[in-house]
């Protein structure tokens, strides 16, 4: 027995479960995050086949003619494009698809609120912008420094203050989608559809920036299938068939059946060509070596060595003038310094001051 087709709201729920679950998630590159996020974009293509199926949106109707609890499908292209953007790719050119599906996307959910006058007359003005050159898009058409500034910071006020509106209509009861006031519940829903549109301009802008980077992109090598054999042809090319080659560093299998002959003969004559280098990897762990010697040893250490072999000269300063106290019990001590001062007496009174002087006396 076949199961039943599930219905629009049933599968546009669960993927908007799928989408509110992924926006708190950070590791994108987990397999689970990576399944979640291919089976929230599946289920909002199928709501776009059901949609498409029961002709639930007509070109010959206006806003009046859209059920209250419809309005929320008109976010489903939307939605898509949001989840595009988050996709990872490997190359620039899968990059660049991805931002022309996210761009398809956006540019069907303009036509849809376009077709219903849902669009306000702000955002009229950019969709009609947008539709004369679509690559060159941009919100901020001034070329005045000052006046893009002036309009970044419009374009970030009034996404803030359609954010909070958001914010304050979902958390007041009467804004409930079920059993709260219709009109309320439809005023919630045109609210959240103005912000997704002011989002879908922001974003036509950004998509048209990265493919502008992508285009500057070099274009990758085509990658060509190599064996073994290749490779060693490729290798021995430079050599020829007769051996020779202008390469200075040769490799030891080129130099024939003498390559693991003895490098000088008993004379002390060399008898092949050989390097004065230690080997190949010492000398390649130097490359990226900088140019200057680095240091072998921490200051402290260098310090200790210095203090070690005498160079520091210790003392000065305050300490030095700080007379050590005289040890009272140490009688043999005192004496000498009674003696020490007495000799000093007694050699300045036979040696008065000036005493030697005898060039300026009268």
């Amino acid at each position: 027995m076949d199961a039943e087709p599930r219905t629009l709201k049933s599968v546009f729920q669960a993927a908007e479960s799928k989408r509110i679950a992924l926006e708190g998630v950070y590791e994108a590159t987990s397999p689970t995050y990576r399944e979640d996020f291919a089976q929230a974009l599946e289920l909002y293509r199928e709501c776009i086949q059901i949609i498409s199926k029961i002709s639930l949106f007509s070109s010959n109707e206006g806003l009046e003619d859209i059920a209250t609890s419809d309005l929320p499908y008109l976010l489903v292209n939307y939605r898509i494009a949001q989840l595009l953007l988050k996709v990872s790719t490997q190359s620039p050119q899968e990059r660049k698809g991805v931002l022309n599906a996210t761009r398809d996307a956006y540019e069907k959910f303009l036509h849809l609120l376009d077709n219903y006058s849902i669009l306000s007359a702000s955002d009229t003005k950019f969709f009609a912008k947008y539709n004369e050159d679509p690559n060159s898009f941009s919100t901020v058409a001034a070329a005045d420094p000052a006046a893009r500034r002036d309009a970044k910071i419009a374009n970030f006020r009034a996404e803030k203050e359609l954010k909070s509106k958001l914010e304050h209509m979902r958390s007041s009861p009467r804004y409930l989608e079920d059993g709260g006031d219709e009109e309320a519940v439809r005023e919630l829903y045109l609210t959240d559809i103005a912000f997704c549109t002011h989002m879908t301009f922001q974003g036509l802008e950004g998509v048209n920036r990265e493919m502008e980077i992508l285009a500057q992109a070099p274009v990758p090598p085509v990658p060509q299938a190599t064996s073994v054999q290749d490779d060693e042809r490729r290798r021995r090319e430079p050599y020829g068939n007769g051996g020779y080659s202008e390469r200075l560093d040769a490799p030891l299998s080129t130099l024939g059946p003498n390559a693991k002959a003895p490098l000088l003969s008993k004379d002390g004559k060399p008898l092949r060509p050989f390097t004065l280098t230690s080997s190949r990897q010492e000398l390649q762990r130097g490359v990226f070596r900088p140019g200057h010697n680095l240091p072998t040893m921490t200051i402290d250490e260098y310090l200790e060595e210095e203090r070690r072999r005498g160079n520091i000269i210790e003392g000065g300063g305050e300490a030095s003038m700080r007379q050590p106290e005289p040890d009272e019990d140490d009688m043999e001590k005192a004496d000498a310094e009674t003696m020490k001062a007495r000799e000093w007496d007694e050699f300045k009174e036979a040696n008065p001051r000036g005493s030697g002087n005898t060039l300026n006396r009268g």
